[in-house]
């Protein structure tokens, strides 16, 4: 019996649908909840956030991120991305990504760097050059705490002349 066989509706019964126990339904985002780097906005250093972030400007440093970052195709990042889920349409020079889910490469950006990431999609027009590596939770959690031991050490201080 095929998947449109007409017998399957005849006797009222409807399809199977296949359930993946992997899906989970999108949180609700809350705008307050949402950091955003404008376009025309540029920040240089080291950002840690538990929330998602929107990127129109230019970052350039070290970015933690415990949910989602979005980078728009006017965008420039250089530096590490640290996150669950990163969206680029942007340009990146010269960087990284650790990726502990999904890293998706949108049409029109331009990527050279490493990439590290555990599912990857890369749309048609995507222009990426440098390593990729597919990584598991235990690695991402391991560069990750490398990082944030990294960020915990204080900044060092400018000399001062007396």
């Amino acid at each position: 019996m095929g998947l449109f066989d007409n017998n399957n509706f005849k006797s009222g019964a409807k399809p199977e649908v296949p359930q993946s126990t992997s899906f989970s339904a999108p949180k609700t985002v809350d705008i307050n909840e949402v950091s955003r780097l404008a376009m025309g906005s540029c920040f240089k250093g080291d950002l840690v956030l538990d929330h998602d972030i929107r990127i129109d400007g230019t970052f350039e440093g070290r970015l933690f991120c415990g949910s989602r970052v979005v980078v728009g195709e006017k965008a420039v990042v250089n530096g590490e991305v640290y996150s669950t889920v990163v969206d680029f349409g942007g340009t990146m020079e010269h960087g990284k990504f650790y990726v502990k889910d999904a890293l998706t490469l949108q049409s029109g950006c331009k990527v050279k760097g490493d990439l590290n990431f555990h599912r990857l999609q890369v749309e048609i027009g995507a222009s990426y050059s440098g390593a990729c590596q597919m990584i598991g939770e235990n690695e991402f959690n391991q560069a990750a705490s490398s990082l944030k031991a990294q960020m915990k050490q204080a900044p060092a201080q400018p000399e001062t002349k007396e």
